[in-house]
């Protein structure tokens, strides 16, 4: 009985017209994206809390659009911008400003390593629907200030801001240098490592920004051949510390927008530091400090105004303590975190200096 039901299914197939075989595929299709996978691209919660936006990319024509629906009803309410419009470039990212009134877009986007990337970027005014330019040169991590007036950028190691409003270019940092200093961006190892790449960040009132520095001079070099377009590779080459050897020494800086002053914060001992993040009090930047062995982790707070750091908790594991991006300011600075002291991830709730703390979820799982 099964090979007469196998035979009859060979016969519904064979008998199947073959139609679609004697269609050619071309190598531009195969490269355009025209056979590529349809899937939802950067959706973002807008914030009335009733809409959300995608991206939709057609790999194939070069287009691409920014598309509001409704939650409720998954119904398309309105096309934010789109590469059809005029002077509106094909673009495969977007991010909003905190207000909603300007668009960050990014144009011919360069894969570096696993997470970072270079591209060209422009602000879109959206009520105005008119286009500025950040910089014509390929610029890493734009990042809008919290009111929208700045756009704070890495270009060749060093760090830049921006002025919407006069057009002018701030220069934060001179002494980045290609395998040399890094200011604003990480090293090959915490890309790869503590999986990020921006490694500045803006104060709530827009009056600061916080930025690591990669001293990575004493780092041995290692370099690979990159085949492309042309008959020969190109030979990149770039800082990689193996086992036993150095890595790039980090520091803290803080720089005043309205002052121009910079100054160095002193985190002691700190071998790591895989996260920064302010508070929604201005003054108060929070910093995630580790061991090289990776298992005491100590959450440090300083005080932009004196630049005076103290402890606000610490966690030790006998193995490692894993970094994650599990950090969330409520209004009054009291947050949440994650945490597998109990040998399960749990949320936690702290007090703003970390003096008390409530455990909200618990049990054996994650």
């Amino acid at each position: 009985m099964l090979k007469r039901i196998l035979f009859l299914l060979s016969i519904a197939i064979l008998s199947v017209p073959l139609t679609a075989q004697n269609k050619t595929i071309t190598l531009e299709e195969i490269w355009n994206g025209s056979f590529s996978p349809e899937r939802l691209q950067s959706l973002r919660s807008m914030n009335d809390g009733l809409h959300y936006t995608v991206i939709q990319l057609n790999g194939s024509q070069k287009t691409s659009s920014i598309v509001k629906y409704d939650y409720e009803t998954s119904a398309k309410k309105d096309t934010l911008l789109s590469s059809d419009m005029s002077n509106v470039p094909f673009f495969t990212t977007y991010a909003f400003s905190k207000d909603e009134s300007k668009l960050l877009i990014g144009t011919e986007i360069e894969q570096i390593y696993r997470r970072s990337r270079k591209g060209v970027y422009h602000v879109v005014f959206l009520e105005q629907m008119q286009m500025m330019t950040i910089a014509n040169e390929k610029i890493q991590e734009p990042t809008l200030s919290p009111d929208g007036s700045r756009v704070a950028y890495v270009w060749e190691n060093n760090l830049y801001v921006k002025d919407l409003k006069s057009t002018q270019n701030q220069k934060i940092t001179s002494d980045g240098k290609i395998n040399a200093v890094i200011n604003g961006i990480t090293d090959w190892v915490y890309e790869e490592e503590f999986a990020f790449v921006r490694a500045f960040e803006w104060n709530a009132d827009g009056k600061r920004i916080a930025y690591l520095r990669f001293d990575e001079r004493a780092v041995p070099e290692f370099s690979m051949d990159v085949y492309g377009s042309g008959l020969y590779p190109d030979q990149q080459v770039f800082k990689y510390p193996k086992a036993g050897e150095v890595n790039a020494t980090v520091s803290l800086k803080i720089f005043d927008l309205e002052s121009g002053e910079e100054s160095d914060i002193d985190l002691g001992d700190a071998y790591y530091i895989p996260r920064i993040k302010w508070m929604n009090d201005p003054d108060i930047l929070t910093v995630q400090v580790l061991n090289r062995k990776q298992n005491h982790l100590q959450f440090k707070g300083v005080n932009a105004r004196t630049n005076s750091v103290y402890t606000i908790m610490e966690e030790t594991d006998p193995a490692y303590i894993d970094i994650t991006d599990d950090l969330t300011f409520l209004d009054d600075d009291r947050f949440i975190w994650t945490s597998e002291a109990s040998g399960n991830n749990h949320i936690y709730v702290y007090a703003k200096d970390g003096t008390s703390q409530q455990q909200i979820t618990e049990g054996p799982w994650e």
